[in-house]
């Protein structure tokens, strides 16, 4: 903390003598003037364009946009109506909480947001009388003709209201209110509004959206009195639902409150707003601390000081102003998250929802870390040395607190969302960079803990090597992260002197091979030792996370020369990324917003496949690298409202642009290597914290020359296409020589990156390539292995394992056993059960299933196979917006006594129980007798997964057909998050069992 506040009047000094010190570096100040805050509020990149500080609690914006998954920030450019102004909000995530809240100048009292079209509280503006920069965002609203301006600090916010052409004296003040409205945005759980004199207001918000329990408490002063008659309007919820509205307070939650003003000479209404997540006492705190009697005009220089001094640790110089406006609003996008969650007091809600106080660090919340793993942190602990260590000592908090470090924490709450342990390798990053003020101990036994529990996948993990299918969703992507992650841990035990932790994790490193198909050449499912079928690389299914086999299957960055080697060498791996770039830039399957920004299969608007371009580095091909990182600067960031081609991602997005705009970036976090791409600019000068600088220069950069002829480090000539970041560190230049064609520049084996896991090598376990686990009459098993030096064993009992030599035909249910051994070393022993279809029985479908959701194929309702809870985990058959018709012949006519199927509801993801299920019977075919119907309730909102059981009893005589049919609700009901997006329903059914 001290080494903070030196830092801090340093940048003070610095920019009291700017004129002289800093012009020398950039000739182009200030640099908050580059910054474009409506960059990403278009399109889907989620952002939001009003004013906050650097990693702040307090994110003071307007609010366009009530719904829907381009309105996660509550701005989007594209809407020309604002509801108000709230105090929190998320950049550039896919999710819609926060939005606490909000206050909104008006003329009159209407508690309805005008939403529905009908009149409300919102206002129309236009985009001509709209400006923002960073810590200032100003407004017009048309309709009530007044003028909004926005400022803040840390903690806390000022809001300045215009209320423009209306008279002097009573006849204007008359029409001068501002309505409170703790109800809007997340649903609200519990809330308070105290009058607590006639220019202070308290209260507290507690809702619930994505993160389940939020807690924000605030206080509110205002410039000019409340009215003096008492008149106070409120809005809040009666006892049944509705809403009221009275002149005075009642019994009951106010949830919505508009406040007349006693303000006869038209003066500007300055409302200065504090907020806590402790209590209204921190609230009031922040607020009294950091603004006190500070005006608008002084809050507003001070949040520009801030920012300028945080947009100086990069100086770039450049000749074109968009590229300094992209890089700027990058740099600018990358300190919005994470946010402090500390009071001035350094008291803080903890994960357990206690509070906690500590002034050794700063506590923070919103760790986007699938996302923030890959550049983000990796661009802090060049320039956000000291916050690198407070955002580790924030997880270790977290970890006492809620007894697990974070994957993506959101004000106090464990989300559950997306995959990985990726904390973990945020503290391994920095500690291989030697940013250790932190307890490096409890941070490497927190690590462990994540990585050995028995959830998500852990436990097959550990135990088979990869994640099957049938274990649990998203196998194929949880895998590949796992393994990652594992290598980040092996890499700080093996620092830290501990050789047993290390080869268990260095081994477990290794299991991405274990989802190397191959024949393929991509990284598939594994659903019963069997790779999962019909395969098609371009389809978004459960297997992977946001994505598809192109955007997952070069993802072992951990062991990228390994990676090369089991695709059959440099020029394979050379041909499958030439392919990723050229390929159809189309997706099948599921449809799955995330995945955009797409250059063929390479989808830059989404994390996965960040680290690509940078591949042909490594297969001494720098060339290509350079060609598709200019491409990918130049075309998917661009100075418009849509600039980001994908969410931003709580700074991921831009992270990506900062490193690489530089040069350089970080494929592999934890291996202190950066990998070169090629310059943006002229020249990038970095102001390290340790008051080193390093410089990176491009000598006849032009749009044409954009290969690098020749590079020196320091004044020497440097072949290398990586930098480490003891090289950034210790400060220096490196220059780079530019041309228009690609050159010889560190193309010899000698001078290319290499990450490669030598030692502990695993044998990978045998793959079934041939042979159906549901069969009738016979099937024959085919083994084989990803190891061609690797000899195969398999047994049927467990026990006296024998060589493989041919397939194996087997008649009957039976469980093979399976295991590879190279040189007297074994891979795991892997089980798999097969299992007889009556060969009378067929199954013919009038309805086409999914392909991503087929449970083995045409069978699938009759191979004896139950399906679980979890639909992602393969076992259900998906019909997507149509009738389930399947008919079952039994091959004779026979006496039955129960037939029976199963469906399921998972509501969040779209599937409904049918609404009428008919199980018909016929002998002949032709003739069919109703033999159970059921009809099923439209649904009420539920979070709950359920199975329905489905089931007849009643003895029939010379049966040979059975019919089911399943009727689909169709449109997904009105109160379900799809109904705005005329999303249809899914019927998930499995086994339709006969007795």
């Amino acid at each position: 903390m001290r080494f903070r506040i030196l830092l801090f009047l340093i940048l003070a000094i610095c920019f009291s003598c700017k004129k002289d010190v800093t012009t020398l570096a950039s000739g182009d100040y200030p640099l908050v003037n580059h910054v474009n805050t409506f960059i990403g509020t278009g399109g889907h990149g989620h952002t939001y364009p009003g004013a906050t500080m650097p990693f702040g609690m307090m994110q003071l914006s307007p609010d366009t946009r009530l719904e829907g998954w381009d309105g996660c920030s509550g701005y989007h450019y594209d809407d020309t109506y604002i509801y108000g102004f709230s105090h929190t909000h998320l950049s550039g995530t896919g999710i819609l909480d926060y939005g606490d809240i909000l206050l909104m100048p008006t003329t009159s009292v209407n508690f309805h947001n005008g939403a529905d079209g009908k009149p409300g509280y919102r206002a129309p503006f236009s985009h001509d009388n709209e400006k923002a920069s960073p810590g200032y965002y100003e407004v017009h609203l048309d309709s009530t003709n007044i003028d909004v301006a926005l400022t803040v600090t840390q903690r806390a916010g000022m809001h300045k209201y215009a209320f423009a052409n209306l008279p002097a004296g009573e006849a204007g003040a008359e029409n001068q209110f501002i309505l409170l409205d703790i109800e809007h945005r997340d649903i609200l759980l519990d809330g308070s509004i105290n009058i607590l004199s006639d220019t202070e207001i308290s209260g507290h918000r507690f809702s619930e959206s994505w993160a389940k329990e939020q807690k924000l408490f605030y206080y509110i002063k205002f410039s000019q009195p409340i009215k003096g008659d008492g008149t106070l309007f409120y809005s809040h919820f009666k006892e049944g639902g509705g809403a009221h509205s009275d002149e005075k307070p009642i019994k009951g939650p106010n949830t919505k409150v508009a406040l007349k003003f006693d303000n006869p000479n038209n003066e500007p209404i300055y409302v200065s707003v504090g907020i806590s997540a402790v209590d209204e006492a921190g609230a009031k705190k922040n607020l009294d601390t950091e603004i006190g009697n500070k005006t608008f005009e002084q809050l507003k220089q001070e949040a520009q000081d801030t920012w300028e001094a945080q947009l100086s640790k990069i100086v770039i110089e450049d000749t074109s102003s968009t590229n300094k406006t992209n890089f700027y609003t990058a740099l600018y996008h990358t300190m919005l998250a994470p946010n402090s969650y500390q009071d001035v007091d350094g008291r803080y809600r903890g994960m357990d929802q206690e509070i906690h106080q500590t002034t050794n660090f700063e506590y923070y919340t919103v760790f986007s870390l699938w996302d923030t793993y890959r550049a983000a942190h990796p661009l802090y602990t060049i320039i956000e040395e000291e916050r690198t260590n407070d955002f580790i000592n924030t997880f270790l908090a977290k970890y006492d607190e809620g007894g697990i470090l974070p994957m993506w924490d959101l004000s106090a709450n464990y989300t559950g969302c997306m995959i990985g342990y990726h904390a973990v390798p945020v503290i391994a990053d920095a500690y291989m960079k030697g940013i250790r003020d932190y307890d490096t101990d409890k941070a490497f036994e927190a690590m462990l803990h994540s990585a050995t529990r028995d959830h998500l996948g852990l436990e097959a993990y550990k135990e088979v090597g990869f994640i099957p299918v049938e274990e649990e969703s998203e196998s194929v992507s949880k895998t590949l992260e796992y393994a990652y992650d594992d290598w980040t841990i092996a890499q700080m035990a093996k620092a830290k002197g501990d050789m047993k932790t290390y080869n268990t994790f260095i081994q477990r490193a290794q299991y991405y091979k274990n989802t190397y198909d191959p024949s393929s050449k991509f990284m598939r499912g594994r659903v019963r030792n069997t790779w999962f079928s019909p395969f098609d690389p371009f389809e978004v299914n459960f297997n992977y996370t946001e994505a598809n086999a192109w955007q997952y299957s070069f993802y072992a960055p951990q062991d990228i020369t390994g990676l090369t080697k089991l695709m059959g060498g440099k020029e394979v791996l050379e041909a499958q990324l030439d392919e990723l770039f050229t390929a159809e830039s189309q997706t099948s399957g599921r449809d799955q917003a995330d995945i955009t920004g797409l250059i063929g299969q390479y989808a830059h608007g989404n994390e996965p496949s960040h680290h690509m371009a940078y591949l042909y580095n490594f297969i001494n091909k720098p060339h290509k690298t350079q060609e598709k990182v200019r491409e990918i600067l130049t075309t998917l960031y661009t100075n418009e409202p849509d600039g980001i081609s994908g969410n931003e991602d709580c700074g991921q997005m831009s992270a990506w642009y900062v490193l690489s705009s530089m040069g350089f970036y970080a494929v592999t976090p934890g291996s202190n290597t950066y990998i070169i791409g090629a310059p943006l600019f002229d020249k990038a000068t970095i102001h390290l914290e340790n008051g080193n600088t390093f410089t990176i220069q491009a000598l006849n950069l032009s749009d044409e020359n954009s290969y690098i002829a020749s590079a020196k480090l320091n004044g020497e000539p440097y072949p290398f296409s990586y930098i480490t970041h003891e090289d950034i560190t210790k400060g220096g230049s490196l220059v780079f020589e530019m041309t228009d064609q690609p050159s010889s520049w560190a193309t010899d084996d000698a001078h290319i990156p290499s990450t490669e896991i030598k030692d502990q090598l695993i044998v990978s376990a045998p793959f079934i390539t041939k042979g159906d686990i549901a069969f009738k009459k016979q099937t024959e098993i085919v083994l084989e292995t990803v190891d061609p030096a690797a000899t195969i064993f398999y047994s049927t009992t467990g026990n006296n394992f024998q060589k493989y030599t041919a397939p194996i035909t087997i008649t009957d249910a039976e469980t093979i056993h399976t295991y590879s051994e190279r040189e007297g070393q074994r891979s795991i022993t892997i089980q798999t059960n097969f299992y007889k279809i009556d060969e009378n029985l067929t199954i013919q479908l009038e309805a086409e299933y999914a392909n991503a959701y087929n449970a083995g194929g045409n069978d699938a309702l009759i191979d004896g196979i139950r399906g679980t809870a979890n639909f992602r985990t393969g076992t259900w058959q998906g019909f997507h917006d149509q009738d389930v018709i399947a008919t079952v012949d039994l091959g004779s006519a026979q006496d039955i006594s129960s037939i029976e199927t199963n469906f399921l509801e998972d509501q969040g993801s779209w599937i409904f129980f049918p609404t009428e299920v008919q199980v018909l019977v016929s002998s002949d075919g032709k003739t069919f007798e109703v033999y159970k119907k059921e009809t099923i309730e439209v649904p009420s909102f539920t979070d709950k997964v359920t199975i329905k059981t489905v089931k007849g009893e009643e003895k029939r005589l010379g049966i040979r057909y059975v019919k089911l049919i399943a009727k689909t609700l169709g449109p997904v009901p009105e109160w379900h998050k799809g109904h705005p997006y005329q999303g249809r329903s899914w019927i998930f059914v499995d086994e339709i069992a006969i007795k």
